[in-house]
């Protein structure tokens, strides 16, 4: 692997500029042994102190969040963090990454990625050849592939139903905080929005690969690519047009615009997500999908008896900064909304996490700790945060997916590829959700025959209009549940919102969305008996049971109910 300089690989974020509060200042420290930090200062801190705070400890300031009150450094000192926040100003501070040290595993190979894509079943597809076949009994008119879309049928979002009442608008903004989004896709770009998207962090070649190797042979991306795949997947969901190509999503008339925060790798570091967040409130945006964690740390503790001071420090510094941010954008009219998660745990009975800090791994690598829950999965957990938990075809809490009275408000269609145990539709890729797939990464995944331009196994599949070559793959996860209540909260402010006389559009207070959202949802009682288990999972993917705690109204699988597109614009 060719590793790029250092200074490529930790540079502020040039594509964005000095936006969103957002102002690069100094210059990048070299050396072999630098890294990089996260510094969150005093509420409410002078910036010109807080910097001088930060240059006295050793540490080179390369950009500030003067909204949020959070730099980006770079110090070779090894005793950087805990002595910058004993300094005037300064709250505290965490290791964002290392240079040169490689993570034990990247989270595109574990098993608890933030989208389960189940590659040994995807290699057992493969070797079979063919298109997956449509789940029985769903038609649906519209788009090509939309009987394909169990999903839409589920939450009521066809021609048949909301539809035919509100399609959103191009008045009302979405955010997408996640890998990026293909922007040229055919079936994303009539509702792209390039002038207002952002890219707020640049590829690292330890963790992304080699920049030369990169779709576009750049390490420093423009804000309409998605070198993952997963963000462009997400946005589909949420607003892919009705234009007879492919499929359409939950709002086929709103205003998609990339707020990229994550790497090609999937992680998700804490001043790009912050960043994103800021952006979104200061630029008029009315709703976000945050399909992720922001790592290291699955579970954030204040107080660890398992982790160092510092690392207790770190985990403090990453939860204020976080909850700043959240409330921030919501104060700005911004509903936020967030995926619950793939490790099939009650998030109100965490008991033990051994992923963490899942980067940097050479010298503190995840160790075992005893949680509890007091601990926060972020942003989901963080205050005024709308959590989706996943589905699969059949309506059962999806087999992946994490649960938790307090922390599911809503359920969506996230896909189960298990679901159906003792018929002939498991372990079908059609359980999952269809959604945009930016071709040149289905070129480099395998998933595209470069001579023919077929599709190489049945969880892609390719549609053609007017010479307009579009493809689309099926993923599970409850990161594609909850585009589905973002689509659904953009139709809402397409409904009901007012005029935004400061930013323009539309915008309706998020409190006001979300209580729609859960009035209109759907509501779901637990299974019986309620202790679920989930048969016909091979060894690999074996799950504890499940426990759904609460009542129809409100319970840990469903939290309010599944999500009703049509419901939610009818009252």
């Amino acid at each position: 692997m060719r590793i790029k300089p250092v200074l490529c690989a930790l540079s502020a974020v040039a594509a964005a500029g000095a936006v969103g509060g957002v102002v690069a200042t100094g210059s990048s420290a070299q050396g072999e042994d630098a890294r990089t930090y996260v510094v969150l200062f005093d509420q409410g801190a002078n910036v010109d102190q807080a910097t001088q705070s930060i240059e006295a400890a050793g540490g080179t300031v390369q950009k500030v969040n003067a909204a949020i009150g959070l730099a980006t450094v770079r110090s070779t000192d090894g005793d950087f963090a805990a002595d910058a926040a004993a300094r005037p100003g300064i709250k505290g501070a965490a290791t964002e990454r290392s240079i040169g040290q490689v993570p034990a595993q990247s989270r595109t190979q574990r098993d608890r990625d933030q989208v389960e894509r189940l590659n040994a079943e995807r290699q057992a597809q493969k070797a079979q050849g063919g298109a997956a076949d449509p789940l029985s009994g769903y038609t649906s008119p519209g788009d090509p592939l939309s009987s394909l879309q169990w999903d839409m049928q589920a939450i009521h979002a066809t021609t048949a139903g909301s539809y035919a009442t509100q399609q959103g608008t191009k008045d009302v903004r979405v955010g997408i905080i996640d890998t990026g989004v293909d922007g040229s896709h055919p079936d994303i770009a009539p509702n792209f929005d390039r002038a207002l998207s952002r890219n707020f962090t640049v590829d690292d070649p330890i963790i992304d690969g080699a920049c030369d190797t990169d779709p576009d042979g750049s390490c420093e991306d423009p804000a309409d690519v998605d070198e993952d795949g997963h963000g462009t997947h997400v946005a589909g969901t949420i607003g892919a047009p009705l234009n007879g190509l492919g499929i359409a999503g939950v709002a086929p008339r709103v205003d998609l615009v990339n707020l990229r925060a994550g790497q090609d790798s999937g992680y998700f570091f804490l001043q790009p997500t912050v960043d994103a967040l800021t952006y979104a409130g200061d630029h008029g945006i009315d709703v976000v999908n945050m399909s992720f964690y922001i790592d290291p740390w699955l579970y954030n503790c204040a107080s660890n008896p398992a982790d160092t001071p510092e690392q207790q420090a770190e985990q403090q510094t990453i939860i204020e900064a976080t909850q700043r941010a959240l409330a921030y954008a919501r104060d700005r009219g911004v509903t936020l909304v967030s995926a619950e998660g793939n490790e099939n745990t009650d998030l109100g009975y965490p008991d033990f996490d051994d992923t963490s800090p899942d980067y940097p791994d050479a010298e503190t690598s995840p160790h075992d700790r005893n949680i509890d829950n007091s601990c926060l999965n972020l942003p989901t957990e963080g205050e005024g945060v709308i959590g989706v938990t996943s589905t699969g075809p059949s309506g059962r809490k999806a087999y992946y997916s994490n649960y938790g009275t307090e922390q599911a408000d809503v359920s969506a269609p996230g896909g189960d590829y298990y679901d159906f145990p003792g018929t002939d539709k498991i372990a079908n890729p059609a359980n999952e959700i269809l959604a945009p797939y930016p071709k040149a990464v289905g070129l480099a995944n395998g998933d595209i025959d470069p001579a023919t331009g077929e599709p190489t196994n049945a969880f892609v599949v390719k549609d053609t209009k007017n010479g307009q070559v579009a493809y689309y793959q099926y993923l599970q996860g409850t990161s594609m549940a909850t585009p589905h209540a973002v689509g659904v909260a953009a139709l809402i402010v397409s409904e009901y919102g007012k005029k935004d006389r400061s930013q323009g559009g539309l915008t309706l207070p998020p409190d006001r969305v979300q209580k729609l959202i859960q009035k209109t949802a759907t509501d779901t009682a637990c299974p019986s008996p309620r202790l679920y288990h989930y048969d016909g999972l091979p060894a690999t993917r074996q799950v504890p049971d499940a426990y759904c705690e609460g009542p129809v109204k409100r319970n840990g699988f469903y939290g309010d109910g599944v999500i009703d597109a049509l419901a939610a614009v009818s009252k």
